[in-house]
C-alpha cells in the first residue's frame, strides 16, 4: 500500500502544480484595464453654473468627458472664452472665501494657487494641451455650457497628481456684472491685457478616484465571484484528476 501512495503522489504533483497557473491567469484577465476619476464643478467667485467632469487614464492616456453650464456667455460681443486645466502640486482643494488676500471680492488664480497649484494640464479643444497654452482663449471652450471630450496625453507629474488625490479641475471666466465694483476695474492676474473677470475661476472641482467596479469589498479578500469560481474550477479539475490518478493506479495494483 505504500508503495502505491508514493506511485499517486508522483502522478498527482504534475496535477496540482498545473492547477495553480490556471487558476492564477483568469486573475489579471478580470482586472479592470484603467482608473477612473470624476470631479463635481461647483461655482466660485459668485457665479452660477456647474458640471461634471469624468477622467479614465490609461497608462498616461487620459480620456476626459466634461459638461458644465451657467456660465458666463458673452464677451466684446463674441462667445465667452472658459480657459481650462488640470491643476497639480497643492493641496488638492477649491479654495474658500478666505483665499482673498485683497479684499475685492474676488479670489484671483493666484490667490487660488495655495490650495489647487499650478496648471498641470490644459483642457484645450485641439492643440497643446501643455500649462504653455493655459491663457490661449482660442482653443478654450467658449459660450455659457460645453459638452467636451478629448483624449490627451498626460505629463507625468499629472499622472502622479492624480494618483495622490491633489489634482483639481478649475474652469476659468467670470461673469463681469456679477463682481464687486472694485474688481470689475482691476486687471488679469495672468494676463495684464484683460480684465480680472476674464480668467479668474468661475468653477472648480477637486479630483477623486472611482471605485473599481465589481470589488467585493466587504468580505476582507482581494478575491471577487469570478475570481472565486476559477478557483473552484481549477480545484474542480484537480480533483477529478486526483481521483482518476488513484483509481488507476489502484486497478494497476490489483491482482486478478
Amino acid at each position: 500500500m505504500r508503495k502505491t501512495m508514493q506511485k499517486a503522489l508522483r502522478i498527482l504533483a504534475p496535477l496540482a502544480a498545473a492547477s495553480v497557473p490556471l487558476a492564477l491567469a483568469a486573475g489579471p484577465a478580470m482586472a479592470d484595464s484603467g482608473s477612473s476619476y470624476q470631479a463635481t464643478l461647483n461655482p466660485l467667485n459668485h457665479q452660477s453654473g456647474s458640471g461634471m467632469l469624468m477622467l479614465t487614464l490609461n497608462g498616461d492616456t487620459a480620456t476626459i468627458t466634461e459638461s458644465w453650464s451657467g456660465l458666463a456667455g458673452e464677451f466684446n460681443n463674441a462667445p465667452y472664452p472658459h480657459v481650462q486645466h488640470i491643476h497639480i502640486g497643492a493641496q488638492g482643494v477649491c479654495p474658500g472665501p478666505s483665499a482673498d488676500k485683497n479684499g475685492d471680492g474676488v479670489v484671483s488664480t493666484t490667490e487660488g494657487g495655495p490650495s489647487y497649484g499650478a496648471i498641470g494640464t490644459t483642457l484645450s479643444t485641439k492643440g497643446d494641451t501643455s500649462p504653455a497654452a493655459g491663457t490661449n482663449i482660442k482653443i478654450a471652450p467658449a459660450g455659457s455650457s460645453t459638452s467636451y471630450h478629448r483624449t490627451i496625453t498626460l505629463d507625468p507629474k499629472v499622472v502622479a497628481s492624480l494618483q495622490d488625490d491633489t489634482a483639481v479641475i478649475v474652469v476659468h471666466g467670470d461673469d463681469p456684472s456679477t463682481l464687486s465694483a472694485k474688481a470689475q476695474k482691476e486687471k488679469s492676474d495672468l494676463v495684464p491685457s484683460l480684465p480680472l473677470a476674464a480668467t479668474s475661476p468661475a468653477l472648480c472641482g477637486a479630483l477623486h478616484a472611482m471605485p473599481a467596479g465589481g470589488v467585493n469589498t466587504g468580505s476582507g479578500s482581494t478575491a471577487g465571484p469570478e475570481d472565486t469560481s476559477v478557483l473552484l474550477l481549477a480545484g474542480g479539475l484537480f480533483v477529478a484528476g486526483a481521483g482518476t490518478a488513484l483509481y488507476t493506479v489502484r486497478r494497476k495494483n490489483v491482482k486478478v
